[in-house]
């Protein structure tokens, strides 16, 4: 059993990774239905909380099936994220999540996200002092380094659990390399093998595959895999993964009818939460993953992914359905 603080979890739990304009209501229900341990909110910014702006009160809004859950934010003034708790403590999350690895120019600019990696003193008393603000369990979710010579991952880990963080999730890479390159697990098994770590260590960065998934719990020893890219248009990896630890064999591929349900449910609980415009527009990132593999496909993705009525889309959902019958995915 894995704990997050007082929140357990199975042996190597799967944790839905937070992303921006990825990781919504509507997508966190999907994943936590196929299996996801553990789902986190999009990244919220803590300025634009406390200037109560809509877009990042609305990455509030969490629901009960999706328990246990994490709201992830992210900010580099004390004040501010101080603040932020208060504000997200309303909305009653399982766990607060500190984006300090977020490599986008627009927020490192800014001193937050992975831009906090070059003053990991402030981290520490970032990390210390919202601790102090709350009784729920505060987890980070952070990067290697800054650049490949600033390295220090098994100190700041330390450093963070010492001032109360509950359990850390380490990307692979550095910011410098954003996300190109292979993902570099050994320095997380370094930190998991620190004999002075105590909470979960979780591996994130290039979970491409069940296999991967088993490499990181097996050879690496982490604790748990956070799962982002892999899942985008495909919320049954995480039963994939689950299905391999347990069989050692892949689960059969998922069948079209399959794809073209989650996509359809997926856009009403899109549209149902955000409304028409948003809810249409917000899911169409999705639809080449979830159809991937089909040949000829373009005529119906392009209708997709450029129309701006649901009816349109869920037509075209039908259209597939007919045209493709019979069709066999083979991954």
């Amino acid at each position: 059993m894995v704990k997050i603080d007082n929140i357990e979890l199975p042996d190597f739990p799967l944790l839905l990774a937070p992303m921006e304009d990825v990781s919504d209501p509507p997508f966190r229900a999907l994943c936590k239905e196929q299996g996801a341990d553990v789902v986190y909110t999009e990244f919220v910014s803590s300025e634009g909380l406390i200037r109560n702006a809509a877009k990042s009160v609305m990455k509030l809004d969490i629901y009960e099936k999706e328990r246990p859950v994490g709201i992830q934010i992210f900010g580099a003034n004390l004040d501010s994220m101080l603040q932020t708790i208060d504000i997200v403590e309303k909305s009653n999350p399982d766990i607060i999540d500190i984006n300090f690895g977020c490599p986008v120019k627009k927020v490192v600019s800014k001193g937050a996200g992975a831009g906090i990696l070059k003053d990991i003193c402030l981290m520490e008393k970032l990390t210390a002092e919202m601790v102090k603000r709350t009784n729920l369990p505060i987890t980070v979710k952070t990067r290697l380094g800054w650049d490949h010579d600033s390295i220090k991952i098994v100190e700041v880990a330390e450093r963070l659990q010492d001032v109360g963080c509950k359990a850390i999730a380490i990307h692979g890479r550095t910011r410098a390399q954003m996300y190109k390159g292979d993902a570099n697990w050994k320095p997380i098994a370094e930190v998991k093998n620190n004999p002075r770590m105590h909470i979960p260590v979780f591996g994130n960065g290039d979970i491409t595959s069940p296999e991967r998934a088993m490499e990181m719990r097996d050879t690496y020893g982490l604790d748990g895999a956070m799962i982002g890219r892999a899942s985008i248009g495909n919320p049954w990896f995480f039963k994939q993964v689950k299905h391999y630890f347990k069989t050692g064999e892949h689960l059969a591929p998922i069948s079209l009818e399959e794809r073209v349900e989650a996509a359809r449910r997926h856009l009403q609980m899109s549209i149902d939460w955000k409304g028409e415009i948003l809810g249409v527009f917000e899911t169409r990132r999705h639809y080449t993953n979830y159809f991937k593999g089909i040949p000829h496909f373009k005529e119906y993705r392009m209708k997709m992914v450029t129309s701006d009525d649901s009816k349109d889309v869920f037509a075209a959902f039908d259209e597939v359905l007919d045209k493709f019958a019979g069709y066999e995915f083979t991954e």
